[in-house]
């Protein structure tokens, strides 16, 4: 069993940066490919970037150039450093762990989900 528990989020003004963690318990979090979502009020949980056990990445392209997803495997954490933040990006996020090495973008593929966390870009 895997568990994961977020931290990070806050409210900030457009332009501003946050940077989330995913804590991660679980003797395999090496092998496993990680996820960071968002779900905004009335939409879809969508993929906001991805990470393989190797460090190759997928970004959404919404988030292209603003965000950088990174993991530290000795300390079995996930991070999404947010950059250039817009009103668009406001959303809870949720880290999730997949039990495969491949990354993808389908939420039900995933295994294990944090409780998620809420990021607010108001002015």
């Amino acid at each position: 069993q895997v568990q994961l528990v977020e931290s990070g989020g806050g409210s900030v003004q457009p332009g501003g940066s946050l940077r989330l963690s995913c804590a991660a318990s679980g003797s395999i979090f090496s092998t496993y490919a990680m996820g960071w979502f968002r779900q905004a009020p009335g939409k879809e949980r969508e993929l906001v970037a991805a990470i393989m056990w190797n460090g190759s990445t997928y970004y959404a392209d919404s988030v292209k150039g603003r965000f950088t997803m990174s993991r530290d495997n000795a300390k079995t954490t996930v991070y999404l450093q947010m950059n250039s933040l817009k009103f668009e990006d406001t959303a809870v996020y949720y880290c999730a762990a997949r039990r495969s090495a491949a990354i993808t973008t389908t939420p039900p593929l995933y295994d294990y989900w944090g409780q998620g966390t809420q990021v607010t870009v108001s002015s």
